[in-house]
């Protein structure tokens, strides 16, 4: 991009040259920055409309606080494009989730200005505490700060992060954006004016003073507090935050530069925990995207000038559709089904099912904890839940479907999405380890569909299970999704695709296409496994009866993954065959599209093929 068209920004290499700049020139530096931001994307793809909403609270922080000495963190890290732009990263924006290009969120790796890597969210205020724990017993004046934002204190991890931070009390600012996705829209001039007041450190002196001078005269002293209680009342949620022990601010308007640098000059000296309330508007100064921050959260390349996103136009539905027309279909003949998700209902595919079938319906939130034993409950009260759910989340909810779900043996169908290789969101939302922190669960059926008619058909299966059932399917298209009849499966039964000589290939999963390519140069045999868990242990008993070498395929970590349960079948049968697994290394999978991971790792049908040749030639 032409950096001519931004003559402040492109003079900004670092927060340190944000600050020679006079106030009026701030405001400059602001517009360039959305300008900045709104055209980067477009040309680059990806988060748009958080970034646009904290450009005056980015250029704030980074002025005031003197970063990276003092350490900032971003939750959730995709409104961290601004802040990238800032501190250093400006020249690099256009390879952001691209292939060895900037990482989508804030990466410790990438950045000394990035203090914690994120990708999930609601991490930021444990993170700050134990800085502004660790700092405190140093003594080095150092400041930390968190931007919480984007429904990420919907969780409840966030809260107990706070009620440790109130119970400690270091100094520390945790900074709630409400962008409308959390908390009141409550501002105006008087709370603009509180928000100067309870941020002052004449207002922080006198509240302690008073509250030692009058100490020994109950009366005054409750008067007092319930004095104060009564102003802060006045601007909620105030009460909340500051019975976790946290001083309350604001809220105050996060498009207002002058204001924010004030307050944050003044929050900075402040002793113990402050909460400082933000409201923001996520998309500002975009039209499209204020009008619809949900359309416009992620996107991908566009005409800023024509304020469109192209619908994508595909022949194929994506697995996500499938699942949430399944869902539809479902609930016409079931009143009793009941859907569930963690804050990811769009990219479930179940926008149509939520607007047909409202009251059986729930989006918890980012909670998904809380998810899983609320499915807990329904299905205990004889309800027939759905918990749909990435991956990457799931490991967020272990505990809850080992405890109250799997020890129950309790009929809760997990439709788990993004499983594999996802693509340009990077390591933290790789769906790498399902099958291999599920396997070892007891009471659970585990599927993995090759194919839109095989997802169908799982789905079926999976809901009509008495117990807990989980089907993991990929992100992207299905094929074969041509409206075909189920599949008549049976539960642990595997299926053969084609019969070869000396090697046969046990696919796992939405890889299956590689798998037939490769079997027809090699000669190979091809089973569809279809399930992790039970696995088809006679068709593994004939095939190693039949074949010197068998393959394992999976897009799952080799280790603890299907190709391990087939390990531990051959190796307790005392089988005499030789065995290679295949699917993910062992070592957390960077970004880049979905076509370019799996041909860096090998998950092609050539690269498949040198793989086996190398192995039977050893």
């Amino acid at each position: 991009m032409n950096l001519d068209n931004y003559p402040l920004l492109k003079q900004v290499n670092s927060p340190k040259d944000l600050r020679h700049y006079s106030a009026n020139q701030l405001l400059q530096i602001t517009d360039e920055l959305r300008r900045f931001l709104l055209n980067s994307v477009s040309r680059s793809s990806g988060h748009l409309a958080s970034g646009l909403g904290v450009i005056e609270l980015t250029v704030a922080l980074h002025y005031v606080y003197n970063t990276p000495f003092d350490q900032l963190i971003w939750d959730v890290g995709h409104q961290a494009y601004p802040h990238k732009i800032l501190t250093g990263r400006r020249d690099r924006m256009l390879t952001i989730r691209q292939k060895e290009g900037l990482h989508p969120f804030p990466w410790r790796e990438e950045s000394e200005y990035d203090v914690l890597s994120t990708g999930h969210s609601s991490t930021s205020i444990s993170a700050a505490l134990g800085i502004a724990v660790a700092e405190q017993q140093k003594t080095t004046g150092r400041k930390v700060a968190c931007v919480i934002g984007d429904g990420a204190l919907t969780a409840g991890m966030a809260f107990e992060a706070m009620n440790h931070a109130g119970h400690l009390k270091p100094d520390m600012l945790v900074i709630v954006n409400d962008n409308d996705m959390s908390i009141s829209k409550n501002i105006g001039g008087l709370n603009q004016h509180l928000a100067k007041i309870l941020s002052s450190r004449t207002y922080a002196s006198l509240r302690e003073s008073s509250k030692k001078v009058f100490s020994n005269i109950p009366p005054v002293k409750d008067f007092l507090k319930k004095t104060e209680e009564h102003l802060k009342g006045l601007v909620a949620p105030a009460i909340l935050f500051e019975e976790l022990g946290f001083n309350y601010i604001g809220p105050i308007d996060g498009h207002d530069l002058e204001s924010l640098v004030t307050t944050l000059s003044k929050v900075r000296q402040l002793k113990g925990p402050q909460l400082l309330h933000v409201i923001t508007q996520k998309g500002k100064g975009y039209a499209p995207a204020e009008k619809n921050p949900i359309l416009w959260h992620g996107v991908p390349k566009f005409n800023p000038s024509e304020g469109t996103i192209d619908e994508k136009t595909n022949p194929f539905p994506t697995y996500s559709q499938i699942f949430g027309d399944w869902l539809c279909e479902t609930a016409e003949q079931d009143k009793d089904l009941v859907a569930i998700t963690a804050a990811m209902g769009e990219g479930s595919g179940m926008k149509k099912f939520a607007e047909r079938y409202p009251r059986q319906f729930f989006d918890v939130a980012i909670a998904e904890q809380h998810a899983v034993t609320f499915a807990a409950g329904l299905a205990i009260s004889g309800k027939k839940p759905v918990v749909a759910i990435y991956s990457t989340f799931l490991q967020r909810a272990y505990d809850q479907v080992i405890h109250d779900i799997a020890i129950q043996n309790l009929s809760v169908l997990f439709a788990v999405d993004r499983a594999g290789i996802v693509g340009a969101d990077g390591p933290t939302h790789q769906g790498a380890f399902d099958i291999s922190f599920l396997r070892c669960i007891p009471n659970l059926i585990i599927m993995a569909p090759s194919d839109a008619s095989e997802c169908r058909s799982m789905l079926d299966i999976g809901y009509r299970y008495s117990g807990p059932a989980v089907i993991r399917y990929p992100r992207g298209d299905a094929i074969n999704s041509e409206q075909q009849p189920k599949q008549k499966i049976e539960i642990g039964k595997s299926k053969q695709v084609c019969q070869g000589n000396d090697i046969a290939i046990l696919n796992f999963g939405s890889l299956l296409p590689e798998a037939i390519k490769s079997a027809e140069l090699l000669g190979a045999t091809v089973l569809d496994m279809r399930f992790i868990k039970p696995l088809d242990e006679s068709a593994i008993l004939q095939v190693a009866q039949t074949h010197s070498t068998l393959i394992t395929l999976e897009e799952n970590a080799i280790q603890g993954g299907a190709g391990s349960a087939v390990n531990e079948f051959i190796l307790a049968k005392k089988l005499k065959c030789n065995v290679l697994n295949l699917g993910l290394p062992d070592e957390f999978i960077p970004q880049g599209s979905q076509t370019e991971i799996r041909d860096s790792l090998g998950l092609t049908a050539d690269k498949l093929i040198e793989k086996i040749k190398l192995f039977i030639n050893q």
